[in-house]
C-alpha cells in the first residue's frame, strides 16, 4: 500500500512526496536520469528527456530506470501506488493511441511534459500495455498521481480505459478507485481544526478537554480509505509555508500522520506492512528527500550533486 501527497508553496513552488509500504523494499536507491540519456521505450522507439533530468527513487533494470516516484527539472512529478484488482492494462498496443509499456510510465511522462496540463491532454490518447520489462519483473497494477505547481491528476488504467480525475485533495492512497474515495469524503464533513465553544446542557456548562476535539472520528487505521481521509485532512488544512525547511517539515510530517508501524497491519503472507520509505521533491530547489524505515532522518540529494548533462544514469 502507499500515500502519495501534492501541495504548493507560498510562491507556487511544488513539494511532492509519497510513502511506499510494503514488507521490505528492493533495492531502491535515488536515481537521476540526466538530460542526456537515450532510452529505447517499449513501443515509441529512442527517446531523450525534453524536461531536463529526472530523479527520484528507483530500481535500475536492463539499464532502465523503473522508477517508484520521480521529477524533472519542469517541476512535474508522478509516483505509482499500489491498485490491485482494478487496474487492468491493454494486452497489446492499441492502434491509433500512443502506447506506452506499464514499467515505463512514470519515465515516460517525467521525460515528455513540464505541467500536469501538457500531461492530461496527452494522456486522454495514451493506452498503457501490460508488457513487463522481462521475465523476472511482472507488471504491477498501479494508479498514479501526477502533480505540478499548480494542480495534480490522478490517472487510473480499468476495464473503463484511461480515466483521468482533477485531484482537489492533492492525495491518492489504494483501492477502491478514486471516484469512491473523493465521495467517501462527504462522510468526514464534521471534521474541523477549531476547538469548540463551550456548550450549556440545562445548568451544566461543558468545555472541551483540549485541542482536537473536532477532529474525533476521524480514521486512524491503516486501511487504504482510512489514509485516504486522515491524509487529506492533514494536507489541506496544513497552513501554508514559505521557506524550504518548513516545506520540507511540512511534507514529511504530513506523511508521517499515515505512516506505517511494524506489527500494526499483517499482510497475507504473514509479514507485517511499513513505510519502507519516504519520498519527496522540492521543484524550489530540485532536491529530492527521503528517510527510511530504518533510518527517519531525512537525507537531502539535490540534482546538483549529479553531472546533469551525462548521458548515464546515476544512483545515490
Amino acid at each position: 500500500m502507499c500515500t502519495g501527497v501534492r501541495f504548493s508553496d507560498d510562491k507556487g513552488n511544488m513539494f511532492f512526496g509519497r510513502n511506499l509500504d510494503w514488507s521490505t523494499g528492493y533495492g531502491q536507491k535515488v536515481v537521476l536520469t540526466p538530460r542526456g540519456y537515450s532510452y529505447n521505450s517499449a513501443f515509441l522507439g529512442e527517446m531523450k528527456s525534453k524536461q531536463g533530468a529526472i530523479i527520484g527513487m528507483a530500481i535500475v533494470v536492463e539499464n532502465t530506470p523503473l522508477y517508484f516516484d520521480c521529477a524533472n527539472e519542469s517541476g512535474l512529478a508522478i509516483a505509482g501506488l499500489n491498485f490491485p484488482g482494478y487496474a487492468h492494462y491493454e494486452t497489446n498496443a492499441v492502434d491509433g493511441k500512443t502506447n506506452v509499456a506499464a514499467y515505463e510510465f512514470p519515465l515516460w511522462v517525467a521525460m515528455n511534459f513540464a505541467t500536469v496540463d501538457e500531461a492530461e491532454k496527452a494522456l486522454r490518447n495514451t493506452a498503457i500495455v501490460a508488457k513487463p520489462i522481462n521475465a523476472q519483473f511482472p507488471v504491477s497494477e498501479l494508479h498514479f498521481i501526477i502533480g505540478d505547481g499548480k494542480r495534480s491528476i490522478v490517472v487510473e488504467y480499468s476495464e473503463r480505459g484511461m480515466e483521468i480525475f482533477d485531484n482537489k485533495v492533492d492525495v491518492l492512497t489504494n483501492q477502491p478507485g478514486y471516484a469512491w474515495h473523493q465521495e467517501n469524503l462527504r462522510n468526514y464533513m464534521n471534521l474541523f481544526p477549531q476547538m469548540p465553544k463551550e456548550v450549556k446542557w440545562e445548568k451544566q456548562v461543558l468545555t472541551p478537554f483540549g485541542s482536537g476535539s473536532l477532529m474525533r472520528g476521524i480514521p486512524g487505521d491503516y486501511y487504504a480509505p482510512s489514509r485516504f481521509v486522515r491524509v487529506a485532512y492533514l494536507n489541506t488544512h496544513y497552513p501554508v509555508q514559505s521557506t524550504e525547511e518548513a516545506n520540507v517539515s511540512r511534507l514529511f510530517h504530513t506523511l508521517t500522520g499515515v505512516a506505517m508501524i511494524d506489527g500494526a497491519a499483517i499482510m497475507i503472507d504473514g509479514k507485517s506492512e511499513i513505510t519502507v520509505y519516504t519520498g519527496g521533491y522540492s521543484a524550489a530547489t530540485k532536491t529530492y528527500y527521503y528517510s527510511t524505515y530504518e533510518n527517519p532522518a531525512i537525507v537531502a540529494v539535490p540534482m546538483s550533486d549529479f553531472k546533469l548533462d551525462s548521458a548515464e544514469l546515476q544512483q545515490k
